[in-house]
């Protein structure tokens, strides 16, 4: 092999090994049961969404919720402003998913880039709450009503977990946070449900 090949196959592999590397450390994912906001918007379900269309994986901001994360007002596109289209409550119009209190339900995640975890975990708003107000954690329920730990396990590309819906009736709104185990992160889906 000549001799400028080889020195320019040897910077590209070099060049190419940071990158390789650093691809581990990209987790991403989303809902897709019950649909998220970002689902929707990557559906075209929702219009005018802006990037997260493209994106809807991306909604990363600092893991810690409710005590740190993502500032009210904030916690539907991760405190990320470029994904602000989430946190409109577009007149609480957005579609939303039936669901009856006390069902068993499985909830699903699609990761298009797995990572090491500390847990899913799964909050609703409380009886009473606004859905024409952007959320905040004065209105969800304190605890999660569902939490699956993976104590730093690497989850599948596609997750389910099984639980059991709470006694809730009308629009709600279910805030599913999946924490990081080995980052500052964590992921932040919201997606928009119907107990009738």
């Amino acid at each position: 092999m000549p001799r400028k090949s080889s020195i320019a196959i040897a910077a590209a592999v070099a060049a190419g090994l940071p990158l390789i590397a650093a691809a581990p450390a990209f987790a991403h994912g989303y809902t897709t049961s019950p649909a998220s906001r970002a689902f929707n918007c990557k559906q075209g379900t929702v219009k005018d969404c802006g990037d997260i269309q493209w994106e809807p994986q991306s909604v990363e901001g600092p893991k810690g919720f409710p005590g740190a994360g993502p500032a009210d007002g904030t916690i539907c596109a991760g405190g990320d402003s470029r994904w602000a289209p989430l946190d409109d409550p577009r007149g609480g119009a957005w579609p939303a998913t039936s669901v009856h209190a006390g069902q068993s339900y499985t909830f699903t995640w699609t990761l298009t880039a797995a990572h090491s975890t500390t847990s899913f975990r799964y909050f609703v708003t409380k009886d009473g709450w606004n859905p024409s107000q952007p959320l905040t954690r004065a209105q969800l329920d304190p605890q999660p009503f569902l939490e699956k730990d993976y104590n730093g396990q690497q989850p599948p590309t596609t997750v389910s977990h099984e639980g059991t819906l709470p006694t809730k009736s009308g629009r709600h709104m279910i805030l599913a946070v999946w924490d990081i185990a080995d980052t500052g992160n964590a992921f932040y889906q919201c997606s928009d449900v119907d107990f009738g």
